[in-house]
């Protein structure tokens, strides 16, 4: 979105309630809880003009549409009815084109990153026996590059990519090691244990490069005697971690990212307070995405139908304080969900600030706007405008459907929430 450097600036004495405005000023310089927002009250902007600023800024596509209207007629005696109208339609129009580059160029970068990241970890799979030291340095590098991009503040987004983002068979270890830094920073881990907990997130399925391909995944038909060849990848894991001279939490996520705090897990049954503190992160974030993304795509739970599973069915497996964090990390609707707005409109949520998770940032199907034209809307700056419900992607009317066009593999990344607003900032990996 346009961090609204270059909106037009209205006199404190034209604003009116309705108006999206943009304060140049510091935080401790205003009383209000952001610097950008829609006004809603007489008592707002009251406030707005003892500030002892002559101008602010605002912008019109976050607006009420009558407030442009009106703003337009009270102009029309300085700047003429027409000469007027047609510079704020073509001010409005190079404001829409700015924001849907800044938009593009958002998705873009996450999704340069993104197959980096992928090609980066597959790299290292392919180095684990024949140099195991380059395997376990390219993986901590790696790990490094987000945990700098992420450094600085814990106001982070995670963010829907495209379904083609990425090398496939590294999608799942990228979205759990991304999503896992994520909680530990939320949790407020030590920077040492991020390191740990990204490079054991990153290789906690390292053990299956040893495993006919038959193996690899959990498959409900299995038989006892592949059940207990699937579970074998946990050791395998275990010893290839000690080849790399992995750090004892690293080697303990690889080892029990199947174990449950019920005792239900494996290889050992460890009860909750025996597994490690990393391995139970990355168990849980390891088995919300094997819910959005199975083997088989026609069992595929929406984002939304994932959280709502683990939280009540499944609860006791896993840590209860760290399932609520990751619940409010995700947010009610992850990326992903599809969702009916309270004015009934379908949308995909696309981005969630980990920060303010229940007001994600939507795509929305509007008949008015071509696909390819369409702004993501911050439901954050939309006081009056919520989520009514989650919907699975048939269940949307045809055109909607088209138009939203749900993923049908999740694939997770990061970005700073001045990217998304800003279209800015710095880049991730640098």
């Amino acid at each position: 979105m346009n961090d609204g450097s270059t909106s037009p600036y209205v006199t404190v004495q034209d604003l009116r309630i309705g108006m999206h405005v943009h304060l140049d000023l510091g935080w401790l310089d205003h009383p209000f809880a952001l610097n950008s927002f829609r006004i809603g009250s007489q008592a707002q902007i009251d406030t707005l003009r003892s500030l002892g600023v002559e101008r602010v800024r605002w912008d019109p596509l976050r607006s009420d549409p009558a407030v442009l209207s009106a703003w337009r007629a009270a102009r029309r005696p300085a700047s003429g009815p027409a000469g007027g109208e047609a510079a704020e339609e073509a001010e409005a129009r190079r404001q829409r084109r700015e924001l849907l580059a800044a938009q593009a160029a958002s998705l873009a970068r996450c999704e340069r990153y993104y197959a980096q990241a992928t090609r980066t970890f597959r790299q290292a799979l392919d180095q684990v026996h024949a140099r195991p030291d380059e395997a376990r340095e390219a993986s901590q590098a790696l790990i490094r590059g987000f945990l700098d991009a992420m450094e600085g503040t814990h106001d982070n987004c995670i963010r829907l990519l495209s379904e083609g983002a990425g090398d496939r068979a590294g999608c799942h270890s990228v979205n759990v090691t991304v999503i896992s830094l994520l909680l530990g920073r939320a949790i407020r881990l030590p920077d040492a244990e991020l390191l740990e907990l990204g490079v054991g997130a990153l290789l906690h399925d390292i053990g299956k490069i040893d495993l006919p391909d038959r193996v690899r995944v959990k498959d409900e038909h299995f038989t006892l005697a592949e059940f207990q060849y699937y579970q074998e990848h946990l050791a395998r894991g275990v010893e290839l971690a000690r080849r790399m001279q992995l750090g004892p939490g690293a080697t303990l996520v690889i080892g029990q990212h199947h174990e449950h705090a019920d005792g239900s897990g494996f290889p050992q049954r460890l009860p909750g307070e025996r597994i490690h503190r990393l391995a139970r992160i990355v168990a849980m974030v390891n088995r919300y995405d094997n819910l959005c993304n199975p083997l088989n795509p026609l069992k595929a739970l929406t984002p939304h139908e994932a959280l709502s599973l683990m939280f009540a069915q499944m609860k006791s497996r896993f840590d209860e304080a760290l399932l609520n964090s990751f619940i409010r990390l995700m947010g009610v609707y992850p990326p992903g969900s599809v969702v009916q707005l309270t004015d009934d409109r379908h949308a995909m949520v696309v981005s969630v600030n980990a920060a303010r998770p229940l007001k994600p940032r939507v795509l929305v199907h509007d008949v008015r706007v071509p696909r390819e034209e369409a702004l993501v809307l911050d439901l954050e700056q939309e006081p009056a405008l919520g989520i009514r419900r989650s919907f699975k992607p048939q269940q949307l009317p045809k055109a909607a459907l088209d138009y939203l066009s749900p993923r049908p593999r999740m694939c997770y990344f990061f970005e700073r929430a001045r990217d998304v607003e800003g279209g800015q900032g710095k880049g991730l990996l640098a």
